[in-house]
């Protein structure tokens, strides 16, 4: 049944009345009906606009009652009522659109495994703004869509931060956590030796490439076995740690708590003091503000800096040790026999710059010497991006599973890739050629 005008007004029968008056609800109801199913995302299930529709997007951004407030009322005359429906009806495009790039940011917020805050307050009204400036969304969507939704959770976790930062300027407080934090470096201690697990090992590396299901059952003997937390062991003898590239010590030390960070000044992972490892963190586009205590966060990171590779899980620190002896393909040491080593040696050893670096005098190369001497210790570049990935993952509740394996493994090296890359590209002013 259709929904009468907003401009038919309704049967009044008090005494003297000469100008009908009708509930801003309903005017607003029957005007948003008017739109279609173009605007269903922003709807409830009687097709009504949602709470937060009005709230976030009609009111403050079409209605706009503040600088109307003759629209602002809960009851509406005719005339006022016929102004409400022309605004909605000319923003109607922009409403439309906005619907549609509510989707495309749900989507990819579900891309960055964000679950915490609602969807509708946290972009319903840059949605609106997407659509102002691109209408409906096109061929770029996607990759506009990541952009803001990262740039809303930017905002979330410098909010994180600065509460982290008040955390750590409260004299009591801080005395609390580095009481803490000692207590669980003196109770560190090395790892029971499990069984030898070489086999499992290589029978992971060797699967994960092209067949997840047999990842499976090697993957979960290394956790089961705490493979992880064992090969951890050898990190504390003198320059284990520092021959992966994960501190500049001969052995790791606790961390400071610290209360400043830059980005482009972090030092080594196991170097970094508990507010550098959480500012690393949640200063990053992909991660989301936790709804967690920041007292709490804090604690749970001197906590985790004091186990094995420095990791909460072992599903963490098995990935670490399976990277370990994955990445040993990144150097110039014989080919290992499985599939992973193999397709990480050959996705490092086809990018031209690597090529010529390796092969040519640094003079004939082209290559700036900083960069040559990341590619010559590619392998502790790649294996401190792999702990500040798991690192981030465990803070945002995410362990790595046997599907996601041979994805995490190369997703690193393909990051480290992208990033030399664009170094060179930078320093030279020109493209890398042959870049794969």
């Amino acid at each position: 049944m259709a929904l009468p005008s907003p401009l038919a007004p309704r049967r009044d029968t008090s005494v003297g009345s000469s100008t009908p008056a009708r509930a801003r609800a309903l005017v607003i109801a029957e005007a948003w009906a008017l739109l279609g199913e173009g605007v269903s995302a922003l709807s409830n299930a009687s097709g009504r606009p949602l709470a937060r529709t009005v709230k976030l997007v009609l009111d403050p951004l079409v209605i706009r009652p503040v600088q109307n407030p003759h629209l602002g009322g809960s009851a509406l005359d005719a005339e006022a009522a016929a102004e409400l429906t022309t605004r909605m009806r000319d923003a109607a495009d922009a409403l439309r659109a906005t619907a549609s790039w509510f989707q495309e940011l749900k989507r990819a917020r579900r891309a960055l495994r964000i679950t915490d805050g609602n969807p509708q307050d946290l972009y319903f009204q840059r949605c609106f703004e997407l659509a102002r400036i691109h209408g409906e969304p096109g061929t770029e969507a996607e990759a506009v869509a990541a952009d803001v939704v990262a740039e809303v959770q930017r905002a979330a976790g410098d909010a994180l931060l600065a509460r982290i930062r008040s955390a750590l300027g409260d004299d009591a407080v801080r005395a609390r956590l580095q009481s803490a934090l000692d207590q669980a470096w003196a109770r560190r201690g090395a790892s029971d030796s499990p069984a030898d697990a070489t086999a499992d090992v290589f029978a992971a590396l060797d699967a994960c490439v092209d067949d997840p299901d047999a990842t499976e059952a090697p993957y979960a003997a290394l956790v089961d076995s705490a493979a992880g937390s064992a090969a951890a062991t050898a990190l504390d003898e003198p320059g284990g740690a520092c021959a992966l590239g994960l501190t500049v010590e001969r052995v790791p030390v606790a961390p400071a708590l610290g209360e400043n960070a830059r980005k482009k000044d972090l030092p080594r992972p196991f170097d970094r003091s508990i507010f550098e490892r959480l500012f690393a963190a949640f200063s990053s586009s992909a991660n989301r503000e936790l709804e967690i205590d920041a007292e709490d966060l804090l604690d749970d990171e001197a906590a985790r800096s004091a186990r094995p590779w420095q990791l909460a899980h072992e599903h963490s620190r098995v990935i670490m040790l399976l990277g370990r002896e994955a990445s040993v393909a990144l150097d110039a040491s014989p080919m290992h026999p499985a599939a992973a080593h193999r397709m990480l040696r050959a996705r490092w050893s086809r990018e031209a710059y690597v090529r010529r670096v390796l092969r040519l005098p640094a003079a004939a190369s082209g290559v700036p010497e900083a960069l040559r001497e990341d590619v010559r210790v590619v392998r502790q570049g790649y294996l401190r991006r792999l702990w500040v990935r798991l690192h981030g993952r465990e803070l945002r509740g995410h362990d790595v599973s046997a599907a996601e394996l041979w994805d995490t493994l190369d997703g690193v090296l393909r990051s480290v890739v992208m990033d030399q890359r664009q170094r060179l590209k930078t320093a030279l002013g020109r493209e890398l050629p042959g870049a794969a």
